[in-house]
């Protein structure tokens, strides 16, 4: 009788050590296949792709801005697909089109300062460069409420000297769009589509056509590969 009592136990030992090893063969093999159970038991498969997909940001950037032709129809393309850009203003270009700026910053957008000329920040003296970022600050104060934080320097030019003397942050770029030399939609969508990688920014203009009609394919293009834009204040910036 102890005999049997010890045979069943030995039986009901190795039955539960088979369900365990079943059960991490499945798992193991579930995960190898890419298996994911659903809500109801059904079983779906998930691509490699699926399973490393990491999310994946880029910020979009619009120098040169506003323009009273082209910018609205941006500020529409942008606002209908749910997508937030940066804008660096020419100071001059300001006066004029205060509402646009005003929309900008109504629907989220990141607005900074660019020049108030459009020159070569590091060809002025310290204090006259200084000062024509100030007063293109000042002018998008007096239209947003807020005090802009960052600046695009004119052709990426920036030095030790303007760092120290500038108040906001200088803001460059990893994609360059050569949307101003182009002047070619297809071509300014596929230069940027090829170069742009997670936490890239992207440099264009909303001063032509042809760059607000690729900016709005780019945006289509990369969302539907997995980007999510944001604006540069949500990126590291060196």
């Amino acid at each position: 009788m102890k005999f049997k009592k010890q045979l069943w136990a030995a039986v009901l030992l190795l039955a539960a050590d088979l369900i365990l090893v079943t059960g991490l063969i499945f798992i193991l093999y579930g995960r190898a296949a890419g298996h994911v159970r659903e809500m109801g038991g059904r079983i779906r498969e998930v691509s490699a792709e699926e399973i490393q997909r990491e999310p994946r940001v880029v910020a979009l950037t619009f120098d040169d801005g506003p323009s009273a032709k082209y910018t609205e129809i941006l500020l529409d393309g942008l606002k209908e697909r749910g997508v937030k850009a940066s804008f660096f203003l020419i100071g001059e270009c300001i006066e004029g089109n205060e509402e646009i700026v005003k929309r900008m910053d109504e629907e989220g957008h990141l607005v900074g300062v660019h020049c108030l000329h459009h020159t070569d920040l590091t060809r002025e003296k310290p204090e006259e460069a200084n000062n024509q970022l100030e007063q293109t600050k000042s002018m998008i104060e007096a239209v947003t409420g807020k005090t802009p934080e960052y600046v695009r320097p004119p052709f990426g030019n920036w030095n030790e000297t303007l760092g120290d003397k500038v108040s906001m942050v200088p803001v460059f770029w990893n994609v360059d769009s050569v949307d101003w030399k182009l002047r070619n939609t297809s071509r300014i969508v596929n230069k940027v589509i090829k170069d742009t990688k997670n936490g890239d920014i992207i440099l264009m203009h909303d001063e032509f056509q042809t760059s607000v009609e690729a900016a709005l394919q780019i945006i289509d293009n990369l969302l539907a590969n997995g980007y999510t834009f944001v604006t540069v204040d949500e990126l590291t910036i060196d």
